[in-house]
């Protein structure tokens, strides 16, 4: 055979030879080429979580969980509350729930206001009295069996009176059932109801011009703050939970008053003397609601 012919045939069998090594190495796992082992997309070690990072401009999503409305020891049951800025917790349009009972009185008590003749008056707890906020509003109570009384808030009713409790004149409560049966569940609302009195200030016991309390009386509305008139501009004085508005350092005293309503409303009033102990009327009244 000639040498040329020799050469080329084993040339074909080595060609043969390699490409058997390489189909039998890739079947078999056979190592894998370095520049394999270095790709990104290569996978992670036994033992090594593959951690997957979102792109930046992606922040992984987040959820809120829905937090289930729990019942809390406020006696509002349903509210459709009108708007009242200043309100605290007795809300125009919020119905309120709790019982009813009744106590010998005479309109006089921790609000402050003189002995009356109308037994339309109550005591309130101490929840919603709140600090002596609740004092002269008027509140509509009534019962399941349909009776109802407006009552104007006068007192303070101390535990152990619940949340949502009234305590009313024996008279009051005669409108909603009998005496005998101690109490009555009844639910209640703020009303704003006519009125034909005018608004009253009153300087308490000991004021001058150095130290006064002021307090405001027969206001159609729920009284939200009090504001004096001193050195060119108006300032607010705090309210004590005896229903006085104080100004410890005399300013204001005998000055012009502002009172705003739980609505908004301000009425100023003209200077008036202080007179320690005497009611002395205005000729302002805040709107019916």
């Amino acid at each position: 055979m000639p040498r040329r012919t020799v050469l080329v045939a084993i040339v074909a069998l080595l060609v043969v030879a390699a490409t058997v090594v390489v189909l039998v190495a890739t079947r078999t796992g056979g190592p894998v080429p370095a520049e394999a082992a270095n790709k990104s997309d290569a996978a992670p070690a036994i033992g090594t979580a593959a951690v997957t990072t979102p792109p930046e401009s992606t922040p992984p999503p987040t959820t809120t969980p829905t937090t289930p409305t729990t019942a809390t020891s406020s006696s509002v049951t349903s509210s459709t509350s009108a708007a009242a800025p200043l309100a605290g917790r007795i809300e125009p349009g919020a119905t309120h729930s709790g019982v009813a009972t009744f106590y010998d009185t005479d309109g006089t008590g921790a609000c402050g206001y003189d002995a009356t003749t109308d037994p339309l008056n109550a005591a309130m707890n101490v929840a919603d009295y709140e600090g002596s906020q609740a004092c002269g509003a008027f509140v509509l109570v009534r019962a399941a069996n349909g009776a109802s009384v407006t009552v104007r808030i006068t007192n303070l009713c101390p535990a152990p009176c619940r949340v949502g409790q009234l305590d009313l004149n024996p008279k009051a409560f005669d409108r909603l059932g009998a005496r005998n049966l101690g109490e009555i569940p009844v639910t209640w609302k703020l009303v704003s109801p006519p009125s034909a009195k005018k608004i009253s200030l009153r300087y308490k016991d000991g004021s001058s011009q150095y130290w006064c309390g002021i307090q405001v009386i027969d206001h159609r509305n729920p009284v939200a703050r009090l504001e004096v008139r001193a050195g060119g501009s108006w300032k607010r004085l705090q309210r004590t939970d005896y229903n006085y508005f104080l100004s410890e350092n005399g300013a204001g005293c005998g000055g012009a008053v502002a009172v705003t309503d739980i609505h908004g409303e301000r009425l100023v009033i003209d200077p008036l003397p202080v007179k320690p102990g005497v009611s002395q009327p205005t000729n302002r009244q805040f709107a019916q609601h």
